[in-house]
């Protein structure tokens, strides 16, 4: 236990140091590393098994909540609390299933269940410090401030360590000595040095508490001097919505809600980088001080403004996992900036007073919200798959608009059995979807028959024909639809030859087309010399397909020329060649 100098940012007292602790930690760190590597075996595994996931998940626990916690006081409160919490996180992961059969939107789980642990980790300390289940202000903030620093500062260290390891492996291997290098490619070596490195930084770190102290002076003087910066541009940009109205904002639903949110946890960090531990270590220079201020004020309107755009965004496109946990952030931030802002109204200059305490209470909220949602018990595919599939069945959405890809394989379980379901659908158009969607192996089998359509439009909106009086096949428009030729920004212009053969070429790649006499003359787009040969389209087996025809080579003259090379008959035919002329000028190579 660090004594009350330290927690005053004086440092610890001498006599509460440990020596043991970072052999202690380093060998913990190595053991974890080559535990690791024994559950996970050689080489890298992207599908893990269930027991694979959740020992990993138990071993990382342990071994981390021990390193940033043990104390020699109560030293078996720490490995308690440590196997405690490394006991939930495996029970979490093995209730989650094969992460082989995770969606898209149960990786946040394994990010809710980091942020309970990290939540929970500073509030165990304070009260271990307390010796009961007292959670003081200033020893839970000063305990999350240091674990922050010292897990950055361990994973500099871990990097600097494989860098003169590898360093040496390489001049070691200037005079043929290779063991180094070899030893380095080995799975259990790297593996158990990362823990073996991770380790004795921390105890090194935790050991030498003057530097961490420094470290976290310097991180929260720098975080409080940008503190004002920040509070300008989100005041100004609140102050300033009056007059440019909402509805740029709403047209870029698709990015307003994560870019407010993390404007909003940036207000929080900051403001608390200047409200520091306790009122002795608040930063009362003004600047720094109304900085802070401003940040708690536009906390709750952006975490409104935030609410709003998923809100609209969920009212068009309907649930899905990545869209609840954004309700989930947005819901956390409104609660944040409301205390915020009430603490700034009922304190005002004194504001720092009243939201300490709501700090900590708010805490407690976040690491239960975060351990629940960390769980199954709160499916958001299962309730995403119900809001899809009823907006489809009701008739909101057309078959030609529903999201397949998502429901087969963004939804887990509960996606997958609603597309069986949707194989004995009544309506002819939505079972022949779902049956052609059930025999894909991967997202991308799946049509996108939506973006299909967009980019159809697209290809006709931006085709110039270069033959006066030709008009686009209808099969060629399906094709160029498929990939991102002519679509979006892009204008281009089409060369027909005969009735299987197409050139097209890009607008960016020449000079743009001359505007109409009145018209007032665009700047022009940059030229790209380089993509003057255009791509090239043909038609075989009735489908136009992109590139040059590919010729079979017969077995005879696969033996023919093999038998030529080796007896050196290779020689240089003059044959007709076809090529494009633009204004007269040869463009690119040959095409046949």
């Amino acid at each position: 236990m660090q004594g009350d100098e330290a927690i005053a940012g004086e440092g610890p007292v001498p006599e509460n140091g440990w020596t043991m602790r970072p052999l202690i930690l380093a060998g913990l760190g190595l053991v974890a590393g080559l535990v690791v590597h024994f559950i996970l075996g050689p080489g890298f595994h992207n599908n893990l098994t269930t027991l694979q996931a959740s020992s990993v998940t138990g071993v990382v626990f342990v071994a981390g909540l021990t390193g940033f916690t043990l104390e020699r006081r109560l030293w078996w409160w720490s490995l308690l609390f440590a196997a405690a919490l490394a006991l939930v996180g495996a029970l979490v992961v093995a209730w989650n299933g094969t992460p082989e059969d995770w969606s898209v939107g149960e990786g946040w789980r394994m990010v809710s269940l980091l942020l309970a642990v990290a939540v929970a980790a500073p509030l165990f300390q304070a009260a271990r410090d307390e010796g009961a289940r007292r959670f003081p202000y200033e020893s839970v903030h000063d305990h999350a401030w240091t674990n922050v620093v010292l897990w950055f500062a361990c994973w500099v260290f871990v990097a600097i360590v494989f860098a003169l390891a590898w360093l040496l492996a390489l001049l070691f291997d200037l005079i043929k000595i290779d063991f180094l290098k070899e030893l380095l490619e080995k799975d259990w070596f790297w593996r158990s040095l990362i823990g073996l490195a991770f380790g004795a930084a921390l105890g090194l770190l935790r050991e030498h508490d003057g530097v961490v102290r420094l470290l976290q002076r310097v991180v929260a003087m720098v975080l409080a001097v940008l503190a004002p910066v920040l509070a300008v541009g989100l005041v100004l940009f609140v102050v300033a919505l009056p007059f440019t109205g909402l509805n740029a904002l709403w047209e870029a639903t698709k990015s307003t809600t994560p870019i407010l949110l993390f404007c909003v946890a940036g207000a929080l960090v900051l403001a608390n980088a200047v409200l520091g531990n306790a009122p002795d270590q608040e930063r009362r220079f003004p600047l720094l001080r109304y900085g802070a201020m401003g940040l708690a004020a536009v906390m709750l309107p952006l975490a409104v403004l935030a609410t709003i755009a998923i809100s609209l965004r969920t009212g068009q496109y309907g649930f899905t996992p990545q869209r609840l946990w954004a309700i989930v952030f947005v819901a956390l931030a409104c609660l944040w900036g409301g205390a915020y802002l009430y603490a700034l109204v009922r304190g005002r200059l004194d504001w720092a007073a009243r939201i300490r305490p709501l700090n900590l209470m708010l805490a407690f909220v976040v690491c239960g919200v975060a351990l629940v949602l960390a769980t199954p018990l709160v499916s958001f595919n299962a309730i995403s798959t119900r809001d899809q599939v009823a907006r489809l069945e009701s008739g909101k959405v057309t078959p030609e608009q529903f999201d397949w890809r998502a429901l087969a394989f963004d939804f887990g379980a509960p996606g997958r059995a609603a597309l069986k379901k949707l194989q004995g659908s009544a309506n002819a158009t939505i079972k022949a979807r779902a049956n052609e969607v059930a025999t894909a192996k991967m997202r991308w089998d799946v049509r996108d028959t939506s973006e299909q359509a967009r980019n159809r439009a697209q290809v006709t909106a931006n085709v110039r024909m270069l033959q006066p009086g030709t008009s686009l096949p209808e099969a060629l428009r399906e094709r160029m639809a498929q990939g991102y030729i002519c679509t979006r920004e892009q204008k281009c212009g089409v060369l027909l030859i005969g009735e299987s053969e197409a050139l097209v070429f890009e607008d960016s790649c020449f000079a743009a087309p001359k505007p109409a006499a009145k018209a007032p003359s665009p700047a022009p787009p940059p030229v790209r010399i380089a993509c003057r040969d255009g791509v090239r389209y043909h038609l075989e087996n009735g489908k136009w397909e992109q590139g040059s025809a590919a010729r079979a080579t017969s077995a005879q003259d696969e033996q023919a020329i093999s038998d030529g090379y080796a007896a050196g008959n290779v020689e240089i035919r003059t044959v007709p060649r076809r090529q494009v002329y633009v204004g007269g000028v040869p463009v690119g190579d040959p095409f046949e």
